[in-house]
């Protein structure tokens, strides 16, 4: 995105109602105050990335079919 269509969108964002534009001004402030922060995974989404490496270290993948699948069933 352009700093030209950004602009334009920030324009738009001061024709809103006035809670609106409060909203908005708080996801850009929380997005500010996150700037350069590292995420740390909880206890649980830790142990799954190492129980995926290790399925990964064994060599056990996801067939083609289960990808079709899951391609099919995104965002329903």
């Amino acid at each position: 995105m352009t700093k030209h269509e950004i602009k334009a969108v920030l324009d738009r964002v001061l024709t809103w109602p006035a809670d609106q534009q409060e909203n908005a001004a708080e996801l850009l402030l929380a997005l500010e105050a996150r700037a350069g922060e590292l995420y740390h995974p909880t206890e649980e989404e830790w142990a799954a990335v190492q129980a995926g490496l290790a399925e990964a270290n064994r060599g056990e993948f996801a067939t083609d079919e289960e990808m079709r699948e899951l391609w099919q069933n995104w965002g329903k």
